[in-house]
Parts: structure tokens; sequence; C-alpha cells
């Protein structure tokens, strides 16, 4: 059975830190971009994701109806907030984002509380 424990504590041994913040965007694409033109370019902009200050992880993911689903783990609130303001700054994330439909776009931002490992 795997154990569930509260975000913010610890492992023996490790220092007690501030809970990590799941940045979540729901978006759908723009009409004629492809699913895996889209993975392609969602490809291309990980350099910039994993080269951001205090990225933990992504997840990318896609429902039955089209709609996608992101979800990235950040260090803290303020990591999250900067990567999203740097995001349109890179030639690595331009294709990405022209593949979106921007009237779609949700994003939304909340501390982890619980983790499962």
């Amino acid at each position: 059975m795997r154990s569930v424990r509260p975000a913010w504590t610890t492992q023996p041994g490790e220092a007690l830190h501030a809970k990590h913040v799941i940045e979540t965007v729901i978006f759908k694409l723009e009409d004629g971009v492809s699913k895996d033109d889209f993975i392609k370019h969602a490809e291309t902009m990980r350099p910039f994701v994993e080269g951001q200050r205090g990225f933990v992880h992504r997840r990318l993911s896609c429902t039955s109806d089209g709609t996608w689903i992101e979800h990235i783990e950040w260090e803290s609130m303020g990591d999250a907030k900067s990567a999203a303001a740097n995001i349109g700054t890179s030639e690595l994330t331009r294709e990405f984002g022209k593949c979106i439909s921007g009237p779609s776009v949700r994003m939304m931002h909340g501390e982890l509380e619980v983790a499962l490992n």
C-alpha cells in the first residue's frame, strides 16, 4: 500500500521546506494543429522549462475531447510566476505557443498539499 503524506512533511534526515507549487494550464489547440506536431513542439521547449529556477517536473496530458492539461511542479510560487512571465521571451517556446488557442487558456497555481510517490 502506498503511503500518503502531507507535502510539507519530511522524510528522516530531510529539512522542513515550504510547499511546492503546482501550475495547471488547461487549453485547446488551434484548428489544424495535429497532436503529433504539438507534442514535437512541447519537446522542443523542454530545455527552456528545465532551465527555469525552481523547476521540479512537468506532465502534459490530453483528454478524449482534445483538451490539454499541463502540470508543472515548482519549488515556490515565485519560481512558477517567474517562469510564466518568461515563457514568451524564448525562441524555444515560440512554436509551442503558436499551437495553443489563446482564448481557451486557463492557468492556475496552487500549493501542493498531498504527494503520492
